[in-house]
């Protein structure tokens, strides 16, 4: 790969925009529903379903329940999506807003990260 080539695909990378937002994994047998915040939605479901089969993933609930009815056994939605114009801003007190109105509504719901 020539320099300007690795120049411009990381001038991409830095100015992508990512879909933020409120995010729910939910396990269909029992109703139990996790919150959390995301800053990039499709690489955090990504990330959690590594750290859930691999045992690895700090909320330990959310991953005996995982262990017990497995991935087909969970629906991974966004609940929430954040509209942003700065992609390289902070809107994590934003996305903990949000988060906490969610709860607000849910009250059986739990964080998915502690």
């Amino acid at each position: 790969m020539d320099a300007q080539r690795k120049r411009d695909l990381m001038e991409a990378y830095k100015n992508r925009r990512p879909e933020m937002g409120v995010i729910e994994i939910k396990c269909k047998a029992t109703g139990d529903s996790f919150l959390g915040i995301s800053k990039d939605t499709r690489a955090d479901f990504n990330g959690t379903r590594i750290k859930l089969e691999s045992g690895t993933h700090p909320n330990k609930v959310l991953e005996k329940l995982w262990k017990q009815y497995g991935e087909a056994g969970f629906e991974l939605s966004v609940l929430q999506v954040l509209k942003y114009d700065d992609p390289l801003e902070d809107h994590t007190d934003e996305l903990e807003k949000m988060r906490k109105e969610r709860m607000a509504d849910m009250p059986k719901a739990a964080k998915l990260w502690r």
